[in-house]
């Protein structure tokens, strides 16, 4: 079931927001201060392209706070929000509430990517 969710999740979901974290991570690899932003970007983009059977563990101390305020402000709250519209247009279906489910895990994570793990389970 995890490969067959993952390929129909990437047909229609994860093909947009994977590309919209790969395109934010080369912005902020433009500069050299962003590059560590942009790194994490790219890990978080594979979570985005395939999420299923993929947990997202939230941690970090104080750097991730004050990484992830900077976040929210020069670009997660825009992933953020794709997220989200995306996960209700597939709630709106039974068939896409699992999806819709995945959807909401990485509007969360594009919130607050700093000092997430991403486990597999």
């Amino acid at each position: 079931m995890k490969t067959l969710g993952n390929i129909i999740w990437f047909i229609f979901g994860g093909l947009p927001m994977g590309l919209s974290w790969l395109f934010i991570g080369a912005l902020w690899c433009i500069t050299i201060i962003g590059i560590p932003i942009g790194k994490q970007c790219f890990k978080l983009a594979s979570i985005a392209f395939f999420p299923f059977k993929k947990e997202v563990e939230l941690g970090g101390g104080a750097p991730s706070l004050l990484l992830n305020i900077l976040w929210i402000v020069f670009g997660g709250f825009m992933l953020a929000i794709e997220a989200f519209l995306l996960g209700i247009l597939f709630c709106i279906t039974i068939i896409g509430i699992p999806f819709g489910k995945q959807c909401f895990k990485l509007a969360k994570l594009s919130l607050m990517p700093f000092g997430a793990e991403i486990v597999h389970t």
